[in-house]
C-alpha cells in the first residue's frame, strides 16, 4: 500500500486536531487534559523547527554565496532578489488598502464589543506599545545597527536575530570567494557536509510533522476567544483573508508569466510548507521545508534556495504587511476616523519597511503594527479591538509570507537561468532511499 504524500499527512492531522479539540470540549476536564498533555507535542515540534533555523541559515547562506565563486554574482542576484521583494510587498500593502477601503468593516464594531475587547486585551497592547515605543525611540538608524552583531555566538542564541546571522553568513561566504580557492577548500568541504547533516535532520523532524500540527491544532481550538467576538470582527477578518487570498493570485500570476510554470505545478510544490507555515504560524520554523519544497519539487538550483529563502524568511513578510495595512485602516474607520490619501501612502511606505524589520515568529506583526499606527496617527489603544483574531489571521499571513519566498525563488532562479526540473515527484520519495 502506498504511504500517504506529507501534505495530506499534515492536512489530516491538522483536521483531527480540529475534531479532537471539538469532542474533548464536551468534558470539564477536556481543556486542561489537551493544555497539559496534548499542547506539549506541538510545543516540541516547533521548538525542534526552530533549534536548526539558525545552523540551516548559517550552512545553507554560506554555502550558497561561496557557490557563485565571484562578487559580481553576488550582486546581481542580491539586488534583483531585494528589489522583487520590495515590489511584491508594495504590491501587498495596496491590496490591503484596496479591500479594506471598499469594505468598511469598522463600521461594524460596536461600543460594547469595542470596550469589552479593550477590557480583555489591554493589558496586552500595552506591552506591543511599549515594545514598538522603545523600538521608535532607537533613531532612523538604528535598524542597520541592528543588522550587525557585535558577537556572532549571541546573535545565533535568539532566533529573533535572523538579520545579525544572515549579515555573518553573507560576511563569511564573501571571505571565502576571496581568498584563494584551494585555502577555501577544506572550510567549504565542512560547510558542505554540515548542510547536508542539517538536510537530514529536516527529514527526520518532518516525519513528526503530523503529529505536530495535531496538536497545535488541538490547542488552538481550546484557546480560541468566544464566539461572539469572533463574529463582531468577522468583517475585518474577511478582508484580510481577501486580500491574502488576492496576494496568493497575484504570486500564482507572477510565476505563471515570468517562468512559465502552470499554476498546480506551483501550489503543488509549496503545499506542505504552507500547511506547516499555516500550523506554526512562523516563518522562520517553516524554513527548511521551505528551501526542501522549492529546491526538489519546483527545481530551483540550490545556490538560489541558499541566499534567495533565507532573506525572505527575514525580510519579505507580505502577508504581515497586507495585514497591518488592513488593520490599520480598520482601527480608524472603528475609531471614527477619516484618513486622508497621503495618510494611506504613508501606511504604504511604513508598512513595507517595517514588514522588513518584523522577525520571523509568531505575533512579531503585532509590534510593527503600532508603529504603523503611530506614522499614521491612529491610537495605538485600538491596537486591542483585533486581538480576539490575530492568532488564525496570523497563521493565513504566515501561509502567504512563505508563499511569497518561494515565487520570488523561482523568478529569481529564472532570471538567472538556475530554474530546472524538480529532481523529486514526491517528497515520500526522500524516504524511500
Amino acid at each position: 500500500m502506498k504511504k500517504l504524500a506529507l501534505h495530506w499527512q499534515i492536512l489530516l492531522g491538522m483536521a483531527l486536531g480540529v475534531i479532537f479539540a471539538l469532542l474533548m470540549t464536551n468534558f470539564s476536564w477536556g481543556d486542561d487534559f489537551i493544555g497539559d498533555w496534548i499542547k506539549p507535542f506541538g510545543t516540541i515540534f516547533i521548538k525542534a523547527l526552530k533549534l536548526i533555523a539558525v545552523p540551516l541559515i548559517l550552512a545553507s547562506l554560506i554555502k550558497g554565496v561561496s557557490d557563485l565563486k565571484d562578487i559580481s554574482s553576488l550582486s546581481k542576484m542580491g539586488l534583483r532578489t531585494i528589489v522583487t521583494y520590495v515590489f511584491t510587498t508594495v504590491i501587498a500593502v495596496s491590496i490591503g488598502l484596496a479591500v479594506v477601503n471598499t469594505v468598511k468593516p469598522g463600521g461594524t464594531i460596536g461600543e460594547d464589543t469595542r470596550d469589552e475587547l479593550v477590557e480583555a486585551y489591554g493589558g496586552e497592547a500595552q506591552k506591543r506599545q511599549e515594545a514598538a515605543k522603545m523600538q521608535k525611540e532607537a533613531g532612523p538608524l538604528q535598524a542597520l545597527i541592528d543588522i550587525v552583531p557585535d558577537n556572532i555566538v549571541g546573535a545565533s542564541s535568539n532566533n529573533r536575530n535572523m538579520l545579525q546571522v544572515i549579515f555573518f553568513a553573507i560576511f563569511f561566504g564573501i571571505g571565502m570567494i576571496l581568498i584563494p580557492e584551494k585555502t577555501a577548500a577544506p572550510v567549504k568541504g565542512f560547510i558542505d557536509g554540515f548542510n547536508e547533516v542539517i538536510l537530514k535532520m529536516i527529514d527526520l523532524i518532518m516525519l513528526a510533522a503530523p503529529y505536530g500540527v495535531f496538536a497545535l491544532l488541538a490547542a488552538l481550538v481550546v484557546e480560541a476567544p468566544s464566539a461572539d467576538l469572533f463574529a463582531a470582527l468577522g468583517m475585518y477578518a474577511l478582508c484580510v483573508l481577501v486580500g491574502l487570498a488576492l496576494m496568493v493570485g497575484v504570486y500564482i500570476l507572477l510565476v505563471w508569466v515570468y517562468t512559465k510554470k502552470t499554476p498546480s505545478f506551483f501550489l503543488k510544490g509549496m503545499g506542505p510548507a504552507q500547511l506547516l507555515a499555516f500550523s506554526t504560524s512562523s516563518s522562520a520554523a517553516t524554513l527548511p521545508v521551505t528551501m526542501e519544497r522549492v529546491e526538489e519539487h519546483i527545481g530551483v538550483k540550490k545556490e538560489v534556495t541558499s541566499f534567495v529563502l533565507p532573506i525572505g524568511a527575514t525580510i519579505n513578510m507580505d502577508g504581515t504587511s497586507l495585514y497591518q495595512a488592513v488593520a490599520a485602516v480598520f482601527i480608524a474607520q472603528a475609531f471614527g476616523m477619516d484618513l486622508s490619501f497621503g495618510t494611506q501612502l504613508g501606511i504604504i511606505a511604513t508598512a513595507t519597511l517595517a514588514s522588513i524589520g518584523s522577525a520571523a515568529v509568531p505575533g512579531a506583526g503585532m509590534v510593527m503594527l503600532v508603529i504603523v499606527l503611530a506614522q499614521a496617527g491612529i491610537p495605538e489603544a485600538g491596537l486591542a479591538l483585533i486581538f480576539a483574531v490575530d492568532r488564525p489571521l496570523d497563521m493565513c499571513r504566515t501561509v502567504v509570507n512563505v508563499t511569497g519566498d518561494g515565487a520570488v525563488s523561482m523568478m529569481v532562479a529564472k532570471s538567472q537561468d538556475k530554474l530546472g526540473d524538480p529532481t523529486v515527484k514526491d517528497w515520500d520519495d526522500n524516504y524511500k532511499k
